[in-house]
């Protein structure tokens, strides 16, 4: 059982809340209880959001099967979240906040971002949490701090403030233009182009970014957006491999992916005027030796001539087993009860 979950749960059903973690590929829940301190998760369970027609039934599954009717929920999703109306970027799933509110019979429902989610984590980690990459070894006591990573998808947010009085701010910043760098790039944006008209920085900084970085490399033909490749390799596959060693085509692309992902982290801290970059996600905490040993560090510092500026910005690795679940609980925690509301 993770440390961050505890064994006793009260009964008061004003202490519980249903959180969840929204995702392309992983829909993942908890129970939340409230108290003294950070709230604590209990029954955390990830079910593959493919199994499921909506997130409602997703919903309605895990709390079936943990046997509790919490009154309040916290729901992370990966997608803008402004209007009733939610529809998320990565998977075929829609919902209404008010029809999911009655649906799951909550008497109040936050809905915010995933990675919104991951960034009021940070604050409360804990030094096994995170890991350093680059700059100062000790935890952020103050903003800005800039919050990204790729997953299914790539998310961006922004911290602000300081202990005792933080602020997130929830932004689509994944899907800001990719900007190639030399030749090799050039030739892996001029592939991504014949697949999907224009390229964001999330097509590539993704788990299936990381495939087509592959294919791409290997020259094989991009096919169109919607048409299925079997030709692509899984991510994880490719990860093991490249840690492996023996398959170079595989290290060739995840180097070239932590290449790119140094870039952006840069461009990311340079828009956010950061002092720290916490780089969060499922897919990064899977090879980070890997990705000391990258160009990463290089490409981050290259910025010109405000290179100097980001060598004082620290760069760390989140760790922690369910921040996106964590961090659902803390922003429910910090909105005031409303039945439709996010942060």
């Amino acid at each position: 059982m993770p440390e961050h979950e505890t064994q006793v749960m009260t009964h008061d059903a004003e202490s519980i809340a249903l959180v969840a973690d929204i995702g392309g590929t992983n829909a993942r829940f908890a129970l939340a209880e409230f108290g003294a301190g950070l709230p604590h998760l209990h029954h955390p369970q990830s079910l593959p959001a493919a199994e499921f027609a909506s997130l409602q039934h997703a919903a309605e599954h895990y709390l079936a099967g943990v046997g509790h009717s919490p009154a309040r929920a916290a729901i992370a999703v990966a997608c803008p979240v402004r209007d009733d109306e939610i529809r998320l970027t990565n998977r075929a799933w829609s919902f209404s906040r008010s029809e999911l509110r009655q649906a799951l019979q909550v008497e109040h429902l936050l809905v915010l971002n995933d990675f919104g989610a991951a960034a009021w984590t940070v604050p409360t980690l804990a030094a096994g949490d995170s890991l350093a990459l680059y700059g100062p070894s000790a935890l952020p006591l103050a903003g800005p701090i800039s919050v990204l990573g790729p997953g299914t998808g790539l998310g961006v947010a922004l911290l602000v403030g300081h202990t005792g009085a933080w602020s997130v701010v929830e932004t689509e910043g994944g899907h800001v233009s990719f900007a190639p760098h030399g030749t090799e790039e050039r030739a892996i944006h001029d592939w991504f182009v014949a697949r999907h008209g224009r390229v964001s920085n999330e097509r590539l900084l993704s788990g299936i970014g990381l495939s087509q970085i592959d294919a791409a490399l290997a020259r094989r033909k991009p096919g169109k957006l919607d048409t299925p490749d079997e030709s692509l390799r899984d991510p994880a596959v490719i990860v093991a491999a490249a840690l492996e060693g023996h398959d170079l085509s595989a290290r060739r692309a995840l180097a070239r992916f932590c290449a790119i992902l140094g870039s952006v982290a840069g461009d990311t801290a340079l828009i956010h005027g950061a002092r720290t970059v916490m780089i969060a996600g499922g897919i990064v905490p899977r090879f980070v030796p890997f990705l000391r040993q990258s160009a990463f560090r290089e490409r981050f510092l290259d910025k010109g001539r405000f290179a100097a500026y980001l060598e004082s910005v620290a760069v760390r690795v989140i760790v922690h087993p369910a921040p996106g679940l964590l961090g659902a609980a803390l922003a429910l925690a910090a909105t005031p009860h409303s039945s439709e509301s996010s942060p």
